[in-house]
């Protein structure tokens, strides 16, 4: 049995919420649902519950996995896959480490070293030529693939999300004092957006690469000019959030937003306009008893969300394991997929209505978005998932555990 490590907190949870839908409709008729669609950010690492007794006994022996990638000493809570070939991971930790390896067999390639607080954001460049590397204290770095060098690095206030452009060799950060970044790699020119005096929590490049939206701890989001560096739309008050953003993520095209949050909203946005399409609400059909003395009340919150690339539907992922599929041409509510414990991630297939999640049992899951039925399951690990990537045949799916390891899925599906 792997002994589970307690993780360091990063930005979590809050309260059960049927759904609701603004009349805001006329507001759809500026928006082409044709192409909907977007990968999801890195998901960010979860707090567990120290008295979850028997979550991981009830975590069964069968491991489904080809390869476990098994060099980290503590939690990995982040991964993501080399765009170009889809061969290489890059994980990092708790462990203060950050690794490149082979997907067929877990070989290491080289470690990304120097970091001096866990390790909560990696990722690979839009042409595998760099991977970046960034740390909880602020810590950021970037490492040439094939000479395996160190080519950049560079400060910033505590670390809450970075990613890559989608076209260049720029970075994009989020800090908690409410600033994003932007680098060009590796000359380090550096451009910074101002946000409020609050953690600039989640973030995401719109695919037009000349926009960027970032949302905040106070529930207000902004877009970005990226050029310019001015703000175009600020969504606050009651057309923001009321409480901490969670997650962003727009269409394929970038004509739609969607926001999430502890509040448990999820805000469809026109990103032209910069006004609130749609207000998605999760409400409890069951209400839970209020908590006793001294007992936390259960706590709902957005954990991530996605747009399907080839049919009008988002998908909305709650932490009390809820995920809501919806049909953005009508703004209903369409299936409701229920898993045991609290969703970490989702992610789209590229070009198809199947959406995976992975959750704190420790499972990942494929979903038919049409029929709201779960295609398969596929376990491994003795801990909670933190973070999940799927690569872009979507035959492979790599994830990283609180029990210290990685593992890659061969993923069978029978329709294929």
């Amino acid at each position: 049995m792997v002994l589970v490590v307690p993780m360091t907190p990063l930005p979590g949870p809050a309260a059960l919420p049927l759904l609701q839908t603004d009349d805001l409709a006329d507001e759809m008729e500026d928006v082409d649902f044709d192409d909907e669609g977007a990968d999801e950010p890195d998901a960010e690492a979860w707090e567990t519950e120290e008295d979850d007794e028997g979550v991981e006994d009830s975590m069964e022996a069968q491991d489904d996995s080809e390869v476990t990638f098994s060099l980290h000493s503590a939690s990995v809570f982040c991964v993501s896959l080399d765009p170009k070939t889809n061969t290489l991971a890059v994980t990092g930790g708790e462990d203060d480490k950050a690794f490149v390896w082979r997907l067929s067999d877990g070989e290491l390639l080289f470690e990304c070293s120097g970091h001096k607080d866990s390790v909560t954001c990696a990722g690979f460049s839009h042409d595998s030529v760099f991977v970046a590397t960034g740390d909880m204290s602020g810590l950021i770095k970037v490492w040439r693939v094939d000479t395996k060098e160190e080519v950049w690095s560079f400060e910033v206030g505590d670390l809450e999300w970075m990613e890559w452009h989608p076209q260049a060799h720029v970075l994009l950060a989020g800090t908690a004092d409410g600033n994003s970044w932007m680098w060009k790699i590796p000359s380090g020119d550096c451009k910074t957006f101002q946000g409020p005096a609050c953690p600039a929590t989640c973030g995401r490049i719109l695919p037009d690469g000349k926009r960027a939206v970032v949302g905040y701890e106070d529930g207000t989001m902004r877009i970005w000019d990226l050029k310019q560096g001015t703000s175009l739309h600020v969504l606050k008050g009651q057309d923001g959030h009321q409480d901490p953003l969670t997650c962003v993520a727009s269409n394929q095209d970038g004509s739609l937003i969607m926001t999430g949050s502890v509040d448990c909203h999820a805000k469809l946005i026109n990103s032209a306009t910069g006004k609130v399409v749609c207000v998605f609400k999760m409400e409890s059909i069951t209400p839970k008893p209020p908590a006793g003395e001294g007992e936390e009340a259960e706590s709902n919150s957005v954990e991530s969300l996605g747009f399907c690339n080839v049919m009008p539907l988002a998908a909305v992922g709650y932490l009390d394991g809820t995920l809501a599929i919806y049909d953005l041409s009508t703004q209903s509510l369409r299936h409701k997929c229920q898993h045991e414990s609290g969703i970490v991630q989702l992610l789209w297939e590229e070009s198809s209505a199947v959406v995976y999640t992975c959750s704190l049992d420790g499972a990942v899951r494929l979903w038919d978005a049409r029929s709201g039925k779960m295609i398969s399951e596929y376990r491994g690990h003795s801990a909670e998932i933190l973070d999940f990537a799927v690569n872009k045949d979507a035959s492979i799916v790599v994830t990283t555990s609180g029990d210290h390891q990685a593992k890659v899925f061969c993923v069978q599906r029978p329709d294929r």
